[in-house]
């Protein structure tokens, strides 16, 4: 027979020699403070690709002659810091006729329209604004 004072759960505890604490609450803490490092670092990322150093925008393309075109670029910079903006003319084939890297100084107004003039080596249809970038900024926008 048994006795009846002890609990099976407190027979178990003293034959295992396991204590009364749980590791829960602990693991529970821990993956809190991952998820929130996790989240806290996915709003960073997020503020600062949503606000490069420099935006561009192509305003509009004329084909001027068959050996040049020209172009109006928009560039809006946040910093006062140089931007190099790449566009590319390009004929009824896709193919590339013309190319053409403009700096723009950083003593320049920040939110500026840029004229742009190609020369190319056979007739374009197109002139194609790849984007602007700046020493710390290397993919084009």
């Amino acid at each position: 027979m048994t006795d009846s004072s002890t609990s099976p759960a407190a027979d178990l505890n003293a034959r295992y020699g396991r204590t009364g604490r749980s590791r829960r609450p602990l693991i529970i803490g821990a993956v809190a403070v991952v998820a929130l490092a996790g989240l806290v670092w996915l709003v960073w990322v997020a503020w600062a690709q949503s606000h490069p150093p420099v935006q561009s925008q192509l305003q509009g393309f004329e084909i001027v002659s068959p050996t040049s075109a020209k172009a109006t670029v928009k560039v809006d910079r946040n910093e006062s810091v140089d931007a190099v903006c790449r566009l590319q003319a390009k004929a009824a084939d896709f193919s590339i006729v013309g190319e053409v890297s403009v700096t723009v100084p950083a003593d320049s107004p920040r939110r500026q329209v840029v004229p742009v003039t190609l020369t190319t080596q056979r007739s374009a249809t197109s002139v194609v604004l790849i984007g602007c970038t700046t020493a710390d900024q290397q993919r084009p926008r």
